[in-house]
């Protein structure tokens, strides 16, 4: 697994040195940031307004699948801190994350439970 990661790492410090060579303008960074965050919310909304109704569900499924995994990292970053601040932002990244697939899989087995037949009780 180490095989894996260790070019990871190389890579963020290699965008670093990078970075520090060609000078960081804290105005260029943010337009930069802000430009792939509006083309991800725009590739988002064409990708998610293009998926039949029946693909919902599995949809939400993953979603909260993905938040899981967001969870997992907000207590590793809230496990490895010995500073205040960080910590209590990470108990808050916990929270927020636990409400959230909760949340998501109540939704996700509601709108099952819409798809059962309702005439087991009539028999």
């Amino acid at each position: 697994m180490l095989n894996y990661v260790m070019p990871l790492f190389l890579m963020s410090s290699d965008v670093a040195e990078v970075s520090q060579a060609m000078g960081s303008d804290p105005i260029k960074e943010l337009l930069v940031n802000l430009f792939v965050f509006l083309l991800a919310c725009f590739v988002g909304f064409e990708v998610i307004s293009k998926v039949p109704n029946t693909l919902h569900t599995p949809l939400m499924s993953g979603s909260n699948a993905i938040s899981g995994i967001t969870l997992v990292g907000a207590l590793v970053v809230a496990g490895h801190t010995y500073f205040d601040i960080p910590a209590w932002l990470g108990f808050v990244a916990v929270v927020m994350a636990t409400i959230n697939v909760v949340g998501g899989f109540m939704v996700t087995d509601r709108m099952l439970e819409m798809f059962k037949k309702k005439d087991e009780g009539k028999k």
